[in-house]
Protein backbone atom coordinates (compact mmCIF):
# COMPACT_ATOMS: atom_id res chain seq x y z
CA UNK A 1 0.00 0.00 0.00
CA UNK A 2 1.37 3.40 -1.02
CA UNK A 3 0.72 6.09 1.60
CA UNK A 4 1.65 9.78 1.59
CA UNK A 5 1.93 11.70 4.86
CA UNK A 6 1.16 15.38 4.29
CA UNK A 7 2.36 17.09 7.44
CA UNK A 8 4.92 14.87 9.17
CA UNK A 9 4.63 16.38 12.64
CA UNK A 10 3.30 14.77 15.80
CA UNK A 11 0.30 13.02 14.25
CA UNK A 12 1.44 12.38 10.69
CA UNK A 13 5.00 11.53 11.69
CA UNK A 14 3.83 9.05 14.33
CA UNK A 15 1.33 7.24 12.11
CA UNK A 16 3.70 7.29 9.14
CA UNK A 17 6.58 5.82 11.13
CA UNK A 18 4.42 2.97 12.45
CA UNK A 19 3.06 2.22 8.96
CA UNK A 20 6.54 2.28 7.42
CA UNK A 21 7.94 0.01 10.14
CA UNK A 22 5.28 -2.56 9.23
CA UNK A 23 6.24 -2.52 5.55
CA UNK A 24 3.91 0.01 3.96
CA UNK A 25 5.39 2.17 1.19
CA UNK A 26 5.28 5.52 2.99
CA UNK A 27 6.34 8.89 1.57
CA UNK A 28 6.67 11.72 4.10
CA UNK A 29 6.12 15.33 3.06
CA UNK A 30 7.91 17.77 5.37
CA UNK A 31 9.75 21.08 5.31
CA UNK A 32 12.46 23.07 7.03
CA UNK A 33 14.68 21.63 9.74
CA UNK A 34 12.40 18.61 10.19
CA UNK A 35 12.83 17.73 6.51
CA UNK A 36 16.60 18.11 6.68
CA UNK A 37 16.88 15.97 9.81
CA UNK A 38 14.71 13.22 8.33
CA UNK A 39 16.87 13.18 5.19
CA UNK A 40 20.05 12.90 7.25
CA UNK A 41 19.06 10.67 10.16
CA UNK A 42 15.61 9.25 9.44
CA UNK A 43 12.66 9.50 11.81
CA UNK A 44 12.41 8.50 15.49
CA UNK A 45 9.60 8.15 18.02
CA UNK A 46 10.62 8.68 21.64
CA UNK A 47 8.82 8.49 24.96
CA UNK A 48 6.40 5.87 23.67
CA UNK A 49 5.67 2.41 25.00
CA UNK A 50 7.34 1.16 21.81
CA UNK A 51 10.15 3.59 20.80
CA UNK A 52 11.11 3.43 17.17
CA UNK A 53 13.87 4.66 14.88
CA UNK A 54 13.74 4.44 11.10
CA UNK A 55 17.28 5.31 9.96
CA UNK A 56 16.17 5.89 6.37
CA UNK A 57 12.80 7.25 5.19
CA UNK A 58 11.39 8.49 1.91
CA UNK A 59 10.89 12.21 2.58
CA UNK A 60 10.43 15.20 0.30
CA UNK A 61 9.11 18.75 0.24
CA UNK A 62 7.72 18.29 -3.29
CA UNK A 63 4.72 15.92 -3.59
CA UNK A 64 5.16 15.79 -7.38
CA UNK A 65 8.17 13.51 -6.89
CA UNK A 66 6.12 10.82 -5.12
CA UNK A 67 3.78 9.56 -7.83
CA UNK A 68 0.22 8.26 -7.34
CA UNK A 69 -0.66 6.85 -3.91
CA UNK A 70 -3.52 4.83 -2.42
CA UNK A 71 -4.07 6.94 0.71
CA UNK A 72 -3.03 10.39 1.92
CA UNK A 73 -2.96 11.07 5.66
CA UNK A 74 -3.39 14.84 5.97
CA UNK A 75 -2.42 16.63 9.19
CA UNK A 76 -1.18 20.16 8.48
CA UNK A 77 -2.33 23.15 10.52
CA UNK A 78 -5.76 24.32 9.42
CA UNK A 79 -4.57 27.62 7.98
CA UNK A 80 -2.29 25.70 5.59
CA UNK A 81 -5.08 23.43 4.33
CA UNK A 82 -5.78 24.86 0.89
CA UNK A 83 -2.15 25.36 -0.14
CA UNK A 84 -1.09 21.93 1.13
CA UNK A 85 -4.10 20.20 -0.42
CA UNK A 86 -3.59 21.71 -3.87
CA UNK A 87 0.04 20.58 -3.86
CA UNK A 88 -1.24 16.99 -3.60
CA UNK A 89 -3.25 17.01 -6.84
CA UNK A 90 -0.42 15.33 -8.83
CA UNK A 91 -0.42 12.26 -6.55
CA UNK A 92 -4.20 11.74 -6.40
CA UNK A 93 -5.42 8.85 -8.56
CA UNK A 94 -9.06 7.93 -9.33
CA UNK A 95 -9.33 5.72 -6.22
CA UNK A 96 -7.01 7.64 -3.89
CA UNK A 97 -8.49 8.42 -0.49
CA UNK A 98 -7.49 11.42 1.62
CA UNK A 99 -8.06 11.39 5.38
CA UNK A 100 -7.69 14.54 7.43
CA UNK A 101 -6.64 14.16 11.06
CA UNK A 102 -6.84 17.92 11.58
CA UNK A 103 -8.93 19.64 14.22
CA UNK A 104 -12.43 20.93 13.57
CA UNK A 105 -15.41 19.69 11.58
CA UNK A 106 -15.17 22.00 8.55
CA UNK A 107 -11.86 20.53 7.38
CA UNK A 108 -13.40 17.97 5.04
CA UNK A 109 -15.63 20.59 3.42
CA UNK A 110 -12.43 22.37 2.39
CA UNK A 111 -10.93 19.16 1.00
CA UNK A 112 -14.09 18.27 -0.96
CA UNK A 113 -13.86 21.57 -2.82
CA UNK A 114 -10.42 20.56 -4.09
CA UNK A 115 -10.63 16.76 -4.53
CA UNK A 116 -14.35 16.04 -4.81
CA UNK A 117 -16.51 14.14 -2.35
CA UNK A 118 -15.50 10.63 -3.46
CA UNK A 119 -11.85 11.12 -2.47
CA UNK A 120 -12.51 12.42 1.04
CA UNK A 121 -12.71 9.99 3.95
CA UNK A 122 -13.25 11.08 7.55
CA UNK A 123 -10.68 10.67 10.29
CA UNK A 124 -10.00 11.30 13.97
CA UNK A 125 -6.73 10.86 15.87
CA UNK A 126 -6.35 10.54 19.64
CA UNK A 127 -2.80 10.92 20.93
CA UNK A 128 -0.43 13.33 22.64
CA UNK A 129 2.55 13.82 20.34
CA UNK A 130 4.73 16.66 19.14
CA UNK A 131 7.99 17.30 17.32
CA UNK A 132 10.50 17.17 20.19
CA UNK A 133 13.28 18.25 17.85
CA UNK A 134 13.82 17.93 14.10
CA UNK A 135 13.46 14.31 13.06
CA UNK A 136 12.11 13.17 16.44
CA UNK A 137 8.47 12.73 17.48
CA UNK A 138 7.81 12.66 21.23
CA UNK A 139 4.80 10.75 22.56
CA UNK A 140 3.38 11.50 26.02
CA UNK A 141 1.78 8.42 27.57
CA UNK A 142 0.72 5.32 25.66
CA UNK A 143 -2.59 6.45 24.15
CA UNK A 144 -2.69 6.29 20.36
CA UNK A 145 -5.84 5.72 18.34
CA UNK A 146 -6.81 6.20 14.70
CA UNK A 147 -10.49 6.19 13.70
CA UNK A 148 -11.47 6.60 10.05
CA UNK A 149 -14.13 5.65 7.57
CA UNK A 150 -16.11 6.44 4.46
CA UNK A 151 -18.82 9.05 4.82
CA UNK A 152 -21.41 6.63 3.42
CA UNK A 153 -20.64 4.15 6.20
CA UNK A 154 -19.30 1.44 3.87
CA UNK A 155 -16.22 -0.68 4.55
CA UNK A 156 -14.46 0.12 1.30
CA UNK A 157 -11.40 -1.79 0.01
CA UNK A 158 -9.17 1.23 0.65
CA UNK A 159 -10.43 1.53 4.24
CA UNK A 160 -9.90 -2.18 4.86
CA UNK A 161 -6.40 -2.00 3.37
CA UNK A 162 -5.44 0.93 5.60
CA UNK A 163 -6.88 -0.85 8.64
CA UNK A 164 -4.72 -3.90 7.94
CA UNK A 165 -1.60 -1.76 7.42
CA UNK A 166 -2.25 0.25 10.59
CA UNK A 167 -2.80 -2.86 12.74
CA UNK A 168 0.37 -4.41 11.34
CA UNK A 169 2.20 -1.30 12.53
CA UNK A 170 0.82 -1.56 16.07
CA UNK A 171 -1.62 1.33 15.64
CA UNK A 172 -4.88 1.10 17.56
CA UNK A 173 -7.05 1.59 14.48
CA UNK A 174 -10.70 1.10 13.68
CA UNK A 175 -13.16 1.78 10.87
CA UNK A 176 -16.20 3.80 11.96
CA UNK A 177 -19.60 3.26 10.35
CA UNK A 178 -20.54 6.84 11.37
CA UNK A 179 -17.34 8.82 10.96
CA UNK A 180 -19.19 12.14 10.96
CA UNK A 181 -20.42 11.47 14.49
CA UNK A 182 -16.93 10.33 15.57
CA UNK A 183 -15.46 13.62 14.31
CA UNK A 184 -18.09 15.66 16.17
CA UNK A 185 -17.49 13.68 19.37
CA UNK A 186 -13.87 14.76 19.39
CA UNK A 187 -14.81 18.27 18.23
CA UNK A 188 -17.09 18.79 21.23
CA UNK A 189 -14.30 17.90 23.67
CA UNK A 190 -11.69 19.90 21.75
CA UNK A 191 -13.83 23.05 21.59
CA UNK A 192 -14.31 22.90 25.36
CA UNK A 193 -10.66 22.18 26.10
CA UNK A 194 -9.16 24.71 23.69
CA UNK A 195 -11.70 27.45 24.28
CA UNK A 196 -11.49 27.36 28.06
CA UNK A 197 -7.74 26.87 28.54
CA UNK A 198 -6.76 29.44 25.90
CA UNK A 199 -9.18 32.20 26.86
CA UNK A 200 -8.60 31.70 30.62
CA UNK A 201 -4.88 30.99 30.09
CA UNK A 202 -4.75 28.16 32.62
CA UNK A 203 -4.78 24.34 32.47
CA UNK A 204 -7.83 22.17 33.13
CA UNK A 205 -7.37 21.71 36.90
CA UNK A 206 -8.34 25.17 38.13
CA UNK A 207 -10.92 25.61 35.35
CA UNK A 208 -12.93 22.51 36.30
CA UNK A 209 -12.57 23.24 40.04
CA UNK A 210 -14.12 26.72 40.01
CA UNK A 211 -17.94 26.68 39.65
CA UNK A 212 -18.08 29.59 37.18
CA UNK A 213 -15.27 28.47 34.89
CA UNK A 214 -16.55 24.88 35.08
CA UNK A 215 -19.93 26.12 33.85
CA UNK A 216 -18.19 28.07 31.07
CA UNK A 217 -16.40 24.89 29.96
CA UNK A 218 -19.68 23.00 29.98
CA UNK A 219 -21.45 25.77 28.06
CA UNK A 220 -18.81 25.64 25.31
CA UNK A 221 -19.50 21.94 24.84
CA UNK A 222 -23.29 22.24 25.16
CA UNK A 223 -23.36 24.84 22.40
CA UNK A 224 -21.25 22.56 20.21
CA UNK A 225 -23.65 19.67 20.75
CA UNK A 226 -26.61 21.94 19.91
CA UNK A 227 -24.97 22.99 16.64
CA UNK A 228 -24.18 19.36 15.86
CA UNK A 229 -27.82 18.42 16.41
CA UNK A 230 -28.90 21.24 14.08
CA UNK A 231 -26.59 19.79 11.44
CA UNK A 232 -28.10 16.34 11.86
CA UNK A 233 -25.29 14.72 13.85
CA UNK A 234 -26.51 11.88 16.09
CA UNK A 235 -24.93 12.97 19.38
CA UNK A 236 -26.60 11.98 22.68
CA UNK A 237 -28.53 14.81 24.29
CA UNK A 238 -26.29 14.71 27.38
CA UNK A 239 -23.04 14.34 25.45
CA UNK A 240 -21.56 17.57 26.87
CA UNK A 241 -22.18 16.31 30.40
CA UNK A 242 -20.57 12.99 29.46
CA UNK A 243 -17.48 14.83 28.24
CA UNK A 244 -17.33 16.91 31.42
CA UNK A 245 -17.29 13.70 33.48
CA UNK A 246 -14.47 12.46 31.22
CA UNK A 247 -12.59 15.73 31.75
CA UNK A 248 -12.80 15.26 35.53
CA UNK A 249 -10.58 12.19 35.12
CA UNK A 250 -7.85 13.95 33.13
CA UNK A 251 -4.59 15.29 34.65
CA UNK A 252 -5.02 18.67 36.32
CA UNK A 253 -2.09 20.14 34.36
CA UNK A 254 -3.52 19.15 30.98
CA UNK A 255 -4.05 21.98 28.53
CA UNK A 256 -4.61 22.41 24.80
CA UNK A 257 -2.24 22.86 21.88
CA UNK A 258 -4.00 26.15 21.16
CA UNK A 259 -3.11 27.38 24.67
CA UNK A 260 0.52 26.44 23.95
CA UNK A 261 0.34 28.28 20.61
CA UNK A 262 -0.98 31.41 22.35
CA UNK A 263 1.86 31.38 24.88
CA UNK A 264 4.42 30.97 22.11
CA UNK A 265 2.95 33.75 19.99
CA UNK A 266 1.92 31.41 17.17
CA UNK A 267 -1.23 31.63 15.04
CA UNK A 268 -4.31 30.01 16.58
CA UNK A 269 -6.86 27.56 15.16
CA UNK A 270 -9.67 29.34 17.05
CA UNK A 271 -11.37 30.31 13.78
CA UNK A 272 -12.20 26.64 13.16
CA UNK A 273 -12.86 25.65 16.79
CA UNK A 274 -14.94 28.07 18.88
CA UNK A 275 -15.11 30.36 15.86
CA UNK A 276 -16.42 27.49 13.76
CA UNK A 277 -19.15 26.74 16.31
CA UNK A 278 -20.17 30.41 16.38
CA UNK A 279 -20.18 30.64 12.58
CA UNK A 280 -22.23 27.48 12.09
CA UNK A 281 -24.56 28.46 14.93
CA UNK A 282 -25.24 31.86 13.35
CA UNK A 283 -26.08 30.20 10.03
CA UNK A 284 -28.43 27.71 11.71
CA UNK A 285 -30.06 30.05 14.23
CA UNK A 286 -28.46 28.28 17.22
CA UNK A 287 -27.23 30.63 20.01
CA UNK A 288 -23.52 30.23 20.79
CA UNK A 289 -22.61 33.11 23.15
CA UNK A 290 -19.83 31.28 25.00
CA UNK A 291 -18.03 30.22 21.83
CA UNK A 292 -18.45 33.63 20.27
CA UNK A 293 -16.91 35.13 23.42
CA UNK A 294 -13.86 32.88 23.04
CA UNK A 295 -13.42 33.87 19.41
CA UNK A 296 -13.83 37.56 20.27
CA UNK A 297 -11.43 37.40 23.24
CA UNK A 298 -8.75 35.78 21.08
CA UNK A 299 -9.34 37.85 17.94
CA UNK A 300 -6.20 39.96 18.37
CA UNK A 301 -4.06 36.81 18.76
CA UNK A 302 -5.55 34.75 15.95
CA UNK A 303 -2.68 35.49 13.57
CA UNK A 304 0.03 35.31 16.21
CA UNK A 305 1.19 37.62 18.97
CA UNK A 306 0.27 41.24 18.15
CA UNK A 307 2.80 44.02 18.59
CA UNK A 308 5.32 41.93 20.51
CA UNK A 309 3.01 41.51 23.49
CA UNK A 310 4.09 39.04 26.15
CA UNK A 311 1.63 36.34 27.24
CA UNK A 312 2.05 34.61 30.59
CA UNK A 313 0.05 32.02 32.48
CA UNK A 314 0.36 30.42 35.90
Amino acid sequence: MRIAIMGSGGVGGYFGARLAKAGADVAFIARGAHLNAMRADGLAIEGAHEPLHLPKVNVTDDPRTIGPVDIVLFSVKLWDTETAARSLLPIMGPQTGIISFQNGVQKDDMLRQIFGAAAVMGGVAYMATTIARPGVIAQTGTMQRMVFGEYDGSRSPRAEALLAAAKAGGINAEISDDIRRAIWEKFCFLVGLSGSTTSIRLPLGPIRSNPRTRQFLLDLMRETVAVGHARGVALPGDFAEQRLAFIDGLPADMTSSMHHDLERGRPLEVRWLSGGVAEMGAALGVPTPANRAVHDVLALYENGRPGGATITSQ
